[in-house]
């Protein structure tokens, strides 16, 4: 045993002193290279005085490097994670020059904009010799992996060995569609995948089907809480409040979370020694990671960073992915001016702020949350959530089926290896699931194909004032003409004829998903008081080309779903396949009746056509890959599990929505683990407490 220790201090002093002579020789290379940099005196020194001079500097460095930077990183806890990625090469630069003062004799010389180069190249160099080192010697790596996970399991109390019951780890892959990733492994595209489903006792893979609103704000908080109740879309107007409610903003989130805790008085699926890793929403969860929803509750906004702490305060992993964040940014200018010199179609305006937000995505957010979920691993933590939202991001821009996606799929799986190699070292055994929240559609946006948004067109439906480019439109031209004729109809005996100038409409889209709400009008808008204050304006919606159908209440026949042609049907005679709802597929029918019981459903739900020989749909935004309603892929996630895990439905029948994925999660957590009790008093886990909820146990 105790040789045994005197080898490991000795292969670890001398992975030390390796790194150590690589960065002095690094050192000594920029010196020569970088015209600011210098490790000597004006007058001149020997070979041997520089070479000492380099590897004091570089030995000040790593010191600095080791010390420091951790304690610089969680000071700046309270700067958001994309600005620290950018503060990265800054505060590294500034470590290298209090090192070069630190070298005896002045000798050691930079400007800052040299600094900030040298400390980079040197951080890199160091990660990589490291890594290198530590893959050669496998043995030194398991023993490594096997030290950590030891040190972990002390600190809990936890039994040594494998032998516990296995945790499981829930990866999400925001926006990848059943058939995307189906496609993707068939091509090897994925090899992790590939190799999960090619393994007959390995994973299976299967579709399940959103609710109608298929975005990541309903989907996953029904996935982690249980309920998506009162979820319309991804944004939606509250009459009562006045309050536009956004899934991605903080305050949203928390309320969204706050409503499902108690509606369904639990705190959610990882209540019991869970991780929440770069979700919207915390799932109950107490450790937690770039999880939206806490960034809303003053002194959680810190605890929830704690993953963004632990990966930032290793300056090589800071450098590392700084570099790659430059290096995402490039590349996404580079695939957009491509895409203009080819005149790509559909394409949108992808400029501004979004190469820098797409490389947030798809690197940093990325980076995090793997390392926050391989911690977790070694932490021995019995479920773990998270959340990677690279394909999503670069999809919406690019389109769910191009090559700028599928670049973005192949580095995911090379995140899932990583994550499946160390669960070979993992204090406990791991079950990994992934699932996806929704698909996307692609398709051209409606102001694309029609020269208006869809705002445009309700106002100039309310005979209200639009843009003259609106106006000059086929559609706007159309819906004043529509406006000027409904305006001079005769007055039906019994109806009040109505003059008021009406108030401002409120637009809102999540992708191919429309609300429109009236302000002005006392609870939800019935179709009568529609006709009667704006006589054209459902005809209008009705019978647009680049419209599915609407949902509207009527105060004779109920709800009612509206197409072209002056087609009604009552939302209680619905049926898959015929009327409006004919293009879009299985399950249409039972979730606009679904969403018609919303408190919050709009006064008008809009959804865009689908072509069911493309797949395409109209996003009322800004996306040539879209998702929030119905049609095509969007509404066809995914779910790939274990083969020693139950099926998630008996055969022959489909799952549907994210409230009963919740359930399928929930019965695979107990068949893992058995029965369990909370770790905390009930009213206290994951933030119930501030629900009003009790927490229930796994089973």
């Amino acid at each position: 045993m105790g040789d045994g220790r005197w080898r490991t201090a000795g292969s670890a002093l001398m992975r030390v002193v390796v790194v150590w002579a690589v960065s002095t020789l690094t050192m000594l290379a920029l010196a020569g290279i970088l015209p600011d940099f210098q490790l000597q005196s004006d007058d001149g020194d020997s070979i041997t005085k520089i070479a000492f001079t380099a590897a004091w500097g570089a030995g000040a460095f790593g010191l600095l490097s080791a010390l420091v930077w951790p304690v610089l990183v969680r000071a700046l806890l309270i700067v958001p994670a994309l600005v620290l990625g950018m503060l990265v090469f800054f505060l590294n630069g500034s470590l290298l020059l209090v090192a070069l003062r630190l070298i005896p004799d002045g000798r050691g010389a930079a400007n800052p904009e040299t600094a900030v180069v040298v400390a980079a190249v040197m951080s890199a160099v160091a990660s990589a010799t490291s890594t290198a080192l530590a893959v050669r010697d496998d043995n030194a790596y398991r023993r490594r992996l096997s030290r950590l996970a030891d040190r972990r399991r002390r600190r809990s109390g936890a039994d040594s060995g494998r032998s516990g019951p296995p945790g499981t780890v829930f990866i999400q892959l925001d926006g990848v569609g059943h058939d995307v990733l189906a496609r993707a492994a068939e091509s090897r595209l994925m090899p992790t995948v590939a190799n999960w489903l090619a393994d007959e006792g390995g994973h299976r893979l299967t579709p399940w089907r959103t609710d109608w609103s298929s975005q990541t704000g309903a989907s996953q908080l029904g996935i982690l809480h249980g309920s998506n109740h009162d979820v319309p879309a991804f944004r939606w107007y509250e009459k009562e409040t006045g309050d536009v409610m956004v899934s991605s903003r903080p305050a949203s989130a928390i309320e969204l979370q706050r409503r499902a805790i108690a509606r369904t008085r639990d705190g959610g699926l990882l209540t019991l020694d869970g991780a929440s890793r770069g979700n919207l929403f915390s799932g109950g969860a107490d450790q937690l990671a770039l999880v939206l929803s806490m960034a809303a509750r003053l002194g959680k906004g810190r605890h929830s960073r704690a993953g963004y702490f632990a990966y930032f305060s290793d300056p090589a992993n800071a450098v590392r992915t700084a570099l790659s964040f430059v290096a995402e940014v490039c590349r996404e200018i580079g695939q957009s001016t491509r895409a203009r010199i080819r005149k790509d179609t559909p394409r949108i305006k992808r400029g501004g702020l979004y190469p820098f937000i797409r490389a947030f995505a798809t690197v940093v957010e990325r980076d995090v949350v793997v390392a926050a979920v391989i911690g977790d691993m070694f932490a021995g933590r019995t479920a773990v959530y998270a959340d990677l939202v690279a394909y999503d991001e670069v999809a919406h821009h690019s389109g769910p089926h191009s090559r700028d996606a599928e670049k973005v799929l192949a580095r995911l799986d090379r995140s899932l290896a990583l994550i499946v190699k160390v669960a070979e070292h993992t204090p406990r055994t791991y079950r990994i699931v992934l699932l996806s929240d929704h698909g996307q559609s692609p398709g051209e946006t409606f102001a694309g194909a029609y020269g208006l948004t869809l705002k445009n067109l309700v106002r100039a439906g309310c005979g209200l004032p639009v843009p003259r480019r609106a106006q000059r439109t086929r559609s706007g031209s159309e819906a004043r003409d529509a406006v000027r004729i409904a305006l001079h109809r005769p007055v039906e005996e019994g109806e009040v004829e109505h003059r008021a100038k009406p108030s401002d409409p409120v637009v809102l889209a999540s992708g191919n998903l429309g609300l429109i709400s009236f302000p002005d009008i006392e609870g939800r808008a019935s179709r009568e008081q529609l006709d009667r204050s704006r006589p054209a304006l459902l005809a209008t919606l009705a019978n647009h080309p680049g419209i599915g159908f609407l949902l509207v209440r009527s105060e004779r026949h109920g709800s009612v779903v509206l197409g072209r042609g002056g087609t009604e049907v009552p939302v209680s005679e619905l049926k898959d396949g015929e009327g409006p709802l004919a293009p879009f597929g299985p399950g249409a029918a039972a979730a606009v009746r679904r969403t018609d019981t919303f408190p919050h459903v709009a006064d008008i739900m809009v959804n865009s056509m689908h072509d069911g020989a493309t797949g395409c749909v109209h996003a009322f935004e800004e996306q040539i890959g879209s998702h929030g309603g119905l049609g095509g892929e969007q509404s066809r996630p995914f779910l790939l599990w274990s083969a020693d895990l139950s099926a998630p439905v008996a055969e022959g029948t489909e799952l549907v929505g994210a409230e009963q994925v919740h359930e399928v999660l929930r019965r695979w957590l107990r068949e893992c683990s058995g029965p369990q009790i909370p770790l905390a008093p009930p009213g206290v886990v994951g933030g119930a407490e501030e629900a009003g909820g009790t927490v229930r146990t796994a089973g």
